[in-house]
């Protein structure tokens, strides 16, 4: 898949906040190939959380009393995007709004960056009941490591993302699966 770069995000959030991010995960991805994937810890503001949110990923307070808030991560994350200004999100509604009411906390200016979704795409292209990420993985034997940990769930997300593009023909056929930031 020459020419197709990207790069899948993930976010938890340590409440129902969008702003509350304690994770961040990215999978690179050049000329169609997984080129790496990270993840950071993200101290949220006021470090507090909800018990919903810590059964979903896990994530507590003493694992992100020490971590970098959001615009030490997010100065990282844009070093990638200066080579690559193109996410990928599973459920982009969700991680592109945790991003913009980020930088919106913080009073950091948005960058003109491309988005798509992989579960508008999934949409699009089959018919399952289920479009959640791992339902979708579990499908096309996308092997991944811990579901609702941000850099194994955006390295999944990469991985169906490519598969879409595959059974799409071309990426132009799931171009409006997404938008600006």
């Amino acid at each position: 898949m020459q020419g197709i770069n990207f790069i899948a995000i993930d976010f938890e959030t340590a409440t129902g906040k969008r702003a509350s991010i304690c994770e961040a995960g990215i999978c690179v991805v050049r000329d169609g190939e997984i080129a790496e994937t990270r993840s950071w810890l993200v101290r949220p503001q006021g470090n507090s959380y909800s018990y919903w949110n810590m059964q979903i990923h896990g994530i507590r307070p003493n694992d992100t009393v020490n971590s970098p808030e959001f615009p030490e991560v997010w100065a990282e994350i844009c070093g990638y995007l200066k080579d690559i200004p193109v996410l990928v999100a599973h459920n982009a509604a969700f991680d592109i709004g945790c991003i913009r009411h980020s930088l919106e906390l913080y009073g950091i200016k948005k960058p003109d960056i491309t988005y798509y979704c992989s579960l508008r795409a999934a949409r699009r292209l089959y018919n399952f009941g289920c479009n959640s990420l791992d339902y979708l993985c579990d499908q096309f034997k996308i092997s991944y490591g811990q579901h609702h940990r941000a850099g194994n769930d955006a390295e999944m997300c990469a991985r169906l993302f490519l598969r879409e593009i595959q059974d799409a023909g071309e990426l132009k056929k799931v171009e409006n699966c997404g938008g600006k930031l």
